[in-house]
């Protein structure tokens, strides 16, 4: 079992930046990827961001493609998104995940708690 605890939300006005993070309780397996997804009140989970923990390749989103960068420290088994030119859109609660997919939440079989995201116009 891997625990996922997120950090680095807040409050952030338009155009503005800010940089999650996702500790792992242990190393993730090698074949597993690291995604971030995001929530917002009414809308379905959707995919932002992932990098597999082998490799590193990164995947985006379209709407976060240009805006977010996804990176990992091995060394200390996190996880990070930095997200520039925020927009009120973004607004939402971001998961960190750990597991075989991608882009589909079902792959993913670990999930952290969360982090609140608002973006202010």
């Amino acid at each position: 079992q891997v625990q996922l605890v997120e950090s680095g939300g807040g409050l952030v006005q338009a155009g503005g930046s800010l940089r999650l993070s996702c500790a792992a309780s242990r190393r993730p397996f090698s074949t597993y990827a690291m995604g971030w997804f995001r929530q917002a009140p009414g809308k379905e989970r959707e995919f932002v961001a992932a990098i597999r923990w082998s490799g590193g390749s990164t995947y985006y989103a379209d709407s976060m493609k240009g805006r977010s960068t996804i990176s990992r420290d091995n060394a200390k088994n996190t996880v990070y998104l930095q997200m520039d030119s925020l927009k009120p859109e973004d607004t939402a609660v971001y998961y960190c995940a750990a597991g075989t997919g991608i882009y589909y939440a079902r792959n993913y079989a670990h999930w952290g708690q969360g982090t609140q995201v608002t973006v202010s116009s």
